[in-house]
């Protein structure tokens, strides 16, 4: 099939000639489907500096867009406008393509064709834009939505190369799949907490943007793959998702289109879109592409979160989320879990991921502050739905891991007074108890922790913020410390192995110990520490020295002086819970390893005292050269418990060595 021609197009759309550049944009939209053409990755940071030269293919796509833009505004057939926004959602993909795009004209058209309901007013020309459907009815809220894609970026757009990220305390980020053959369209997933910069420039003498976003990546195609017979069902709402899909690209891809989006109001036009929703006797459907720009600009630009705050946005997308999970509220803080309902569906558990994230964006910056009483009240009352979403179930299996992360990240980022509700669940018939209190979930969120220890890929992410809910909670509730010692640190009998060696929960702790990840390895000796109520002893004793050593420096307690200086939990009394198998072997276990070793030769057995001593200098010449050549420094843990450079008088170690090479040059001669 010979390629489009897009002079043509552009000419017969200027021209009104529906027929030819309908066409036109249709074999346009199934060469990109067919070929998976992807936008330009630059090879090198060199290219993103380039001097913004446009080559003649970038100049017509432009020029494209811009036609599609003013064509749309005046346009009313269903048929007609989803060819066309399906077109400009493929050219949003392209960064360098979107100068024509960049104006508050293009950026009302689309959010109108996408029904927001934008506060800001366009000139007369604009005001008409309100197609019909060609029945009398508005096209902004015709028909039903088809189900939007999985826990993805609206329409894969692709971040540049030479982008990092960097995480906050708690991460989570999102993992890159490439795509497979046969994919409808890729898409980009979103996290929450990382932020990237990046440095363009747009085409056709736009704007010079530099974009700050919270980790855009490649993301995963929807695994039900639908065809094109069963999505044009509803052509309505079809169009209404192009124009959404359209808008997200844009809003991603560009700062300036941020800062606009934010200047035109668009933010309470999705929110009066929620709020709708929340009124209606089911959630709508369609509802994603709405949820999933309201994520970006939350997510894009901080003073939105703030607005969004400051308007009751906590409260509404509350209210959203639990028309998401329907649950049965027995109190005020109390959902009755129903074991026979049926499991969350695909569409509702990716609206409610997205709440979740939005959420996070809104809350996070506030978890360090004290609530007020009606802060803490709504709080609450979201760890009660939040509870209730760890106890649910989706119809697939990673719907149901997507929606217990975001949980547990949102979780995370409320206030630790306010999670108290998460254990104030009176016990019933299958609830879990531990020492009068229930348990379920607790338990659940352990679980979810042994899935991802499992896993090596997104192990920071997925990882880390459940860790530290795990540990804070620990240290403020002592059953919850009590049930997990008892799950993770069991008493301990068998010393014949090294701590880290098996397939238990807590060996696989004690390995992230060491993991070369500085997070992971925090996160998870601090849970260990905690459930050893922060005593020293009892920590080495379930980890050995060897591990512990990392956070024992890093807290200043490697001379082995019991707890903290300034534990920041409140513990009972040591008892001792030491089993008779431990007591027995106590004497023979190896403090470094925690493990009692087999016997070794002394190697130094049959040396006479001076060659001991020999040996000794030898050690000692080799340590000092190696200090000398900045090598290795020699350390020393100081009163503090740290560890610290071993100062060693310069002179005296310098002629030491400098006697042990002459006494060593002499031997030879």
């Amino acid at each position: 099939m010979m390629e489009p021609d897009l002079e043509r197009i552009i000419q017969s759309i200027a021209e009104e000639d529906q027929e030819v550049f309908l066409a036109e944009l249709q074999k346009y939209n199934d060469e990109f489907r067919r070929n998976k053409v992807r936008d330009y990755v630059p090879s090198s940071d060199s290219d993103l500096d380039s001097d913004g030269s446009e080559t003649p293919e970038l100049i017509l796509r432009q020029k494209l867009a811009a036609a599609l833009i003013r064509y749309v505004r005046s346009q009313w057939q269903p048929q007609v406008l989803k060819v066309c926004l399906r077109t400009l959602r493929i050219l949003s993909r392209d960064w360098q393509a979107l100068g024509s795009l960049l104006t508050d004209t293009a950026l009302l058209t689309l959010a109108r064709l996408g029904g927001i309901n934008a506060l800001s007013v366009m000139d007369e020309e604009d005001s008409s834009m309100n197609p019909s459907c060609g029945d009398g009815t508005t096209g902004l809220s015709t028909g039903t939505d088809d189900e939007p894609s999985l826990n993805t970026h609206t329409d894969g757009v692709k971040p540049h190369a030479g982008c990092h990220t960097q995480s906050h305390e708690s991460n989570v980020n999102s993992e890159t799949r490439s795509q497979q053959p046969g994919d409808q369209q890729s898409e980009s997933n979103i996290n929450t907490d990382t932020y990237t910069q990046e440095t363009y420039h747009i085409s056709a003498g736009a704007h010079t943007r530099r974009n700050t976003h919270e980790c855009l990546v490649r993301g995963k195609r929807d695994s039900r793959a639908k065809g094109d017979d069963e999505e044009d069902k509803e052509e309505g709402e079809v169009w209404r998702k192009e124009a959404m899909k359209t808008l997200c690209n844009i809003v991603y891809n560009s700062s300036w289109a941020q800062e606009r989006a934010s200047a035109l109001s668009l933010l309470p036009g999705l929110l009066d879109k929620l709020e709708q929703g929340t009124r209606a006797a089911a959630p709508p459907s369609g509802q994603f592409y709405e949820l999933r720009l309201l994520f970006l600009l939350t997510a894009l630009r901080p003073e939105l979160r703030v607005q969004l705050q400051k308007e009751g946005g906590v409260s509404l997308l509350t209210t959203a989320l639990e028309k998401c999970l329907s649950p049965q509220w027995k109190n005020f803080h109390e959902a009755v879990p129903d074991p026979s309902g049926p499991p969350v569906s695909t569409e509702l558990s990716q609206c409610a991921t997205e709440i979740l994230k939005i959420l996070f964006n809104v809350t996070y910056s506030n978890r360090r502050q004290q609530p007020d009483d009606e802060s803490a009240a709504l709080y609450r009352h979201l760890a009660a739905v939040l509870r209730h979403s760890l106890l649910l179930s989706c119809e697939r299996d990673e719907s149901t891991e997507e929606l217990q992360s975001h949980a547990v990240n949102l979780l995370s980022a409320l206030p630790l007074e306010c999670l108290d509700v998460l254990l104030s669940v009176p016990l019933s018939g299958g609830s879990l108890e531990w020492e009068g209190f229930n348990m379920d979930c607790v338990h659940a969120l352990m679980l979810f922790m042994e899935k991802q220890l499992n896993k090596t890929e997104k192990l920071k992410e997925r990882l880390t913020p459940v860790l530290n809910l795990l540990t804070e909670s620990c240290r403020v509730h002592r059953q919850t410390r009590h049930y997990l010692r008892r799950q993770i640190l069991p008493p301990l009998r068998d010393v014949s192995v090294r701590p880290e060696q098996g397939d238990s929960v807590k060996s696989r702790l004690v390995r992230l110990m060491t993991h070369v990840d500085t997070d992971v390895k925090d996160c998870a000796a601090e849970l260990l520490f905690v459930l050893c109520k922060e005593n020293v002893s009892r920590f080495v004793k379930y980890t050995g020295y060897g591990n512990a050593a990392g956070l024992l420096a890093a807290r200043g307690l490697l001379r082995g002086r019991g707890k903290g200086s300034n534990p920041q939990g409140e513990y009972s009394s040591d008892s001792n819970s030491d089993t008779e198998e431990y007591k027995q072997a106590k004497a023979r276990i190896n403090p470094v390893t925690g493990r009692v070793e087999e016997d070794h030769p002394d190697p130094m057995e049959g040396m006479t005292e001076e060659e001991k001593e020999e040996e000794a200098q030898k050690l000692i010449s080799m340590i000092n050269r190696l200090s000398r050549d900045q090598i290795n420094e020699p350390m020393a843990v100081t009163p503090e418990g740290k560890l610290a450079p071993l100062e060693l008088p310069k002179q005296e170690a310098l002629a030491e060595d400098r006697q042990s090479e002459e006494d060593s040059e002499e031997e030879d001669k």
